[in-house]
């Protein structure tokens, strides 16, 4: 049990101290408790937080009691019992220190033994801070919030004066973890990587555009996960970036990928076959789409994305090839880039038409790398510059492992799954039964 909850037996007796103090009946309910303590405290014109109040008190008694009865364990024997005579230790007073809790300082008195071996759990020593105070710093951090701005919420709403040197501190606890989750075992295929970027603002000297790219792999259960955050160079990605990218996932254990999803990425695509020599490279037809359509007059979208459509949606790569120049036919004239851009990428795309159907949904975009983009912004938005490099990828590293209830998520297994193995399975059968027979 974490060392900030209250147990049952601890809920039990505030219930029935309180019933008792409140006239209550004994097996009065907690919450019909917590009313009249509420009430109570209004009639006595005692506030519900704060210094004094009913909160606190209540937060105060548990904390005392949760100490004292760890040091009940520790020595063996309750106060004053005669088991404690000749035992070897025994009780040596209290020390005063004052903890920050979620609802507001709470002052207790930590019992000591004189052996000085007592270590309590419930406020650790050198801890003068709960660990909910650390989650609610880190959640409000992974929103966005500066330093600044999570000290000023929490004198608003909790009137404690937490200093921002005191909350980068909790912040950069986390760094451990973050390393470790960059560095973690990954599994040794992974049928497909999706890779895109979104780029933020971060202050090197001069505040400057950076890109920070995110690859999430699909496993062979069809669950999505994020491998990885990178920072892209101030000059942008290049083919030495992204093959020690590349490298560094190999080196994880990532033996083979099967396809790999991006969007036009300088130096990708050969830093991908130079790790994996017969990984499928397939550029994102929606971002194709939508780059055709930057180049079009409004009106002219309906009757280009109906054509576009026919290309990706083709049987076969004869097919496509066919509805392309007819598409080019019709717009080349009026459109030269927008052509272009389709005959310079037409290598990167086609290998999407050799897939069936089942597997051209999963490669069809990068849609799901897209929506953790879009958490990614909002929190990039309300900060509108990072300091470093690693403020950047301490709040993107927060966003990426959060799970919002009842909300669609990043990662999660892929609907459908089954039938997309199947057909995975059949059209890479050499690659997976390679992989299958590694020792």
């Amino acid at each position: 049990m974490n060392s900030n909850e209250v147990s049952e037996s601890e809920v039990e007796l505030i219930s029935t101290s309180a019933s008792s103090a409140l006239a209550l009946p004994p097996d009065a309910g907690l919450a019909l408790v917590a009313e009249r303590l509420v009430d109570q405290a209004r009639a006595d014109g005692v506030a519900l937080t704060g210094e004094g109040g009913l909160l606190t008190g209540l937060v105060q008694q548990v904390l005392q009691g949760a100490l004292e009865a760890e040091l009940t364990d520790h020595l063996g024997y309750e106060p004053h019992a005669v088991e404690g005579r000749g035992s070897g230790n025994s009780r040596n007073g209290h020390y005063p220190k004052t903890v920050r809790t979620e609802i507001g300082d709470v002052a207790v008195k930590v019992p000591r033994d004189r052996n000085g071996d007592f270590d309590p759990v419930t406020v650790p020593v050198g801890s003068r801070r709960l660990t909910g105070l650390d989650q609610m710093v880190i959640s409000l951090y992974a929103k966005g919030l500066t330093t600044g701005d999570i000290a000023s919420h929490l004198f608003d709403v909790y009137d404690q004066s937490v200093d921002r040197s005191t909350i980068s501190r909790i912040t950069d606890a986390i760094v451990e973890d973050m390393e470790l989750w960059q560095s973690r075992p990954l599994d040794s295929i992974y049928p497909v990587l999706l890779v895109d970027g979104i780029r933020i603002k971060i202050r090197d000297g001069t505040v400057t555009n950076r890109t920070v790219y995110v690859v999430m792999g699909i496993n062979m259960d069809g669950e999505r996960d994020i491998l990885g955050l990178w920072v892209g160079p101030t000059g942008g990605e290049s083919p030495k970036f992204w093959l020690t990218v590349m490298t560094e996932l190999r080196n994880r254990g990532v033996a083979d990928v099967l396809m790999l999803c991006c969007d036009g990425l300088k130096g990708l695509p050969d830093s991908a076959r130079a790790t994996w020599p017969l990984v499928d490279v397939q550029l994102c037809v929606v971002h194709l789409v939508r780059n055709s359509l930057r180049f079009a007059s409004k009106k002219h979208w309906q009757p280009i994305t109906k054509q576009l459509k026919a290309i990706y949606t083709a049987p076969s790569l004869d097919a496509a090839e066919m509805a392309f120049e007819e598409f080019a036919e019709d717009w080349e004239a009026v459109y030269p880039a927008m052509i272009k851009s389709w005959r310079d990428t037409w290598e990167d795309f086609t290998p999407f038409l050799e897939f069936p159907a089942e597997l051209r949904k999963i490669v069809y975009s990068t849609n799901a790398i897209e929506s953790l983009n879009a958490r990614f912004r909002k929190a990039a938005v309300r900060r509108g510059h990072f300091p470093t490099e690693q403020a950047a990828t301490k709040v993107l590293y927060l966003v990426s492992i959060e799970r919002r209830k009842n909300r669609s998520n990043p990662t999660g297994r892929i609907n459908g799954w089954k039938s997309i193995l199947n057909t995975l399975t059949i059209h890479y059968s050499d690659r997976l039964a390679a992989i299958n027979h590694q020792p």
